[in-house]
């Protein structure tokens, strides 16, 4: 089977660094589906405002290397402990197939770009290609007793985040809400721990620079 991009995906994050591990838990990143030409037939998109929830199949499109191990390190273990490829949602895999769920916030049908998709709390890279949108439906996708794995017992570490005023006053009232949530998950490989370090990372038009000392991340500048 040979499957072709749909669409494309427009976020804040123009590189992997940064980019929430999961969706839906950083709700303040907002983004942008734009279908490719031969999809804008709106008759596609019918029904489809009546969902909250949507899941994107998409491709990890910025790893340019082919997985080889059939073991990963996940950052929630610390990024020192292997287990299964297929027991986590690490993004180097076989086919590079990525799956999120994702809230819906409009569809806008007539736009330059012909019908555009509004969603808030996904965990992709701008640019990234979508194979597939399917609805979320609650009964079928939802299991909240199911057991979770290594998951259930690694709580991510939040941090406190400073962002001086200055700095702060840059960004839009929801541009400030989604970076703080952002580097609140701690975006660094979890096995670095050095306060002195000054860590680098794209957020829409912005470079921003911080430090993390302990469980306290402060922005530098921008």
């Amino acid at each position: 089977m040979e499957i072709t991009p749909i669409a494309t995906f427009h976020s804040p994050f123009k590189e992997k660094f940064g980019i929430p591990r999961q969706s839906g838990i950083v709700s303040a990143l907002e983004g942008t589906i734009v279908l490719e030409p031969q999809f804008r037939n709106p008759d596609s998109l019918r029904g489809l405002d009546e969902f909250d929830y949507i899941w994107l199949i998409w491709e990890f499109s910025a790893n340019k290397h082919s997985a080889t191990s059939p073991t990963v390190r996940p950052p929630r273990l610390g990024g020192n402990t292997r287990i299964g490829v297929f027991a986590t949602r690490s993004p180097y895999r076989h086919n590079r197939l990525g799956l999120s769920a994702v809230k819906l916030m409009n569809v806008e049908l007539d736009t330059p770009q012909g019908p555009v998709i509004h969603v808030s709390g996904a965990d992709l890279m701008d640019g990234t290609p979508i194979y597939d949108i399917k609805p979320y439906i609650a009964y079928a996708d939802a299991y909240p007793e199911a057991r979770c794995g290594f998951v259930d017992s690694n709580n991510w570490q939040v941090l406190d985040i400073d962002i001086p005023d200055d700095i702060a006053q840059q960004f839009s009232p929801k541009q400030l809400d989604a970076l703080r949530q952002t580097l609140a998950l701690d975006p660094r490989p979890h096995y670095h721990d050095d306060p002195t370090k000054v860590y680098g990372m794209r957020f829409g038009n912005y470079d921003i620079h911080f430090t993390v000392d302990g469980k306290k991340l402060k922005v530098i500048d921008v």
